[in-house]
Order: C-alpha cells, then sequence, then structure tokens
C-alpha cells in the first residue's frame, strides 16, 4: 500500500485539470503515509497554506490542534495523521469575501482514490461543510450545524467539526455543547488512535 500511495501522492501534486481556474496557480496539498489512522477532511488551502506547502499553518491550525489537544509535532506526524482537502489548491476569493468553494472538478477525481490508499484510517474528521457533504452524503443534516451537533450518529467512522477559522468565533460562542460535550470526545478518539489502541465503543 506504500508504493501506490506514493504513486497516487505523486500524480495529485501534479495535477494541473483546474489550473485556468486558479488565480495564484496550482499548488496542490496533501499529506499522509499509509500508517496513518486519522484522516483530516478539510476544504481547501488557503492562501498561507498554499504559499507554504503546509496543512493548517496559519491560525485556524492552532486552533484545531486545541480542538484536539495535540501539539505542532504530532499534527504534521504524516504517519498518524493524514490531511486531504476536498479541494487540494487555493481556489480564490468570492466577490463579496471569504474563500471560493473547493474547485468541483477535485473531489470526484481524487478522493475516491484518496479514501482507498489510506487504508488504516479509523476516525475521519469532516471539517466544514464541503467535507460533511462529500464523506456523509444523504446523512448530512440540512445545516452544518445540525450535523455537527449530531456528531454522536456518525462515529465511529466520521466525526463532524465546524471551520476552525477565527470567523466562526460567535458560531463557537453559540453553540457552547461544542465544547462541553464534542470537544472531550474528539480529544479522547484522537489520543487513543495515536496511541495505537482501538476506541472502546461503550463511552
Amino acid at each position: 500500500m506504500t508504493a501506490e500511495l506514493d504513486r497516487l501522492l505523486a500524480e495529485i501534486r501534479a495535477c494541473r485539470v483546474c489550473a485556468e481556474h486558479l488565480p495564484l496557480g496550482p499548488r496542490p496539498v496533501i499529506r499522509g503515509r499509509a500508517t496513518a489512522r486519522i484522516l483530516i477532511a478539510s476544504q481547501a488551502p488557503g492562501t498561507r497554506v498554499h504559499a507554504s506547502g503546509l496543512s493548517f499553518d496559519d491560525a485556524s491550525g492552532d486552533r484545531l490542534r486545541a480542538w484536539l489537544g495535540i501539539d505542532r509535532d504530532t499534527f504534521y506526524d504524516e504517519a498518524r495523521i493524514a490531511i486531504a482537502p476536498m479541494g487540494f489548491c487555493y481556489p480564490g476569493r468570492l466577490p463579496r469575501g471569504g474563500d471560493a468553494p473547493p474547485r468541483p472538478e477535485c473531489a470526484p477525481l481524487w478522493q475516491p482514490r484518496v479514501a482507498t490508499a489510506f487504508a488504516r484510517i479509523e476516525l475521519v474528521l469532516l471539517i466544514g461543510g464541503w467535507a460533511q457533504a462529500w464523506h456523509l452524503g444523504d446523512r448530512v443534516r440540512s445545516t452544518l450545524t445540525e450535523t455537527v451537533a449530531a456528531w454522536r450518529d456518525y462515529l465511529p467512522r466520521h466525526f463532524p467539526l465546524p471551520h476552525p477559522s477565527w470567523r466562526n468565533t460567535g458560531w463557537l460562542n453559540r453553540n457552547p455543547w461544542f465544547a462541553a460535550e464534542a470537544l472531550p470526545e474528539l480529544r479522547r478518539r484522537v489520543a487513543t488512535l495515536l496511541a495505537g489502541a482501538s476506541v472502546d465503543e461503550r463511552r
């Protein structure tokens, strides 16, 4: 599986399918090794990640690491944590501000192969509505808040999360149950998998 994953990652990083639509040009960002047991399915890189080539190399990454209860070195340990956004390249900005959605060509082209290549994944963290819609299909609720609030229904495979952007600080303040109920269970599951054990579903 290691050789298969290496070939796939090389193909993704060489992809130019959406080049004409990308304001900063293509720079596919994906990371992980065949041994990873946790997959972070996010939306698409921002400008800072496009520049560095390092997923979540920004303030939202700091918040996400705090949610997971892990440090930066653990977060970027590709042998344990893989990161595969719905769009691998920075998609540009919307006319009224905020990043544009992932390019629609990307997920259908690559995500089925990503799922096959990362064969040891046991927990997929679904960050934002685009990742939730792709991975949950008709199980997704009508709003992101409803989907995240129903996080227990998607275990043990999936754990839906809001985006950790500063823009969602208001959402976090309006939904205190997320920090009180969802985050402790998220941290428990992440810590268990990182330690090499299986998550106890009885808890």
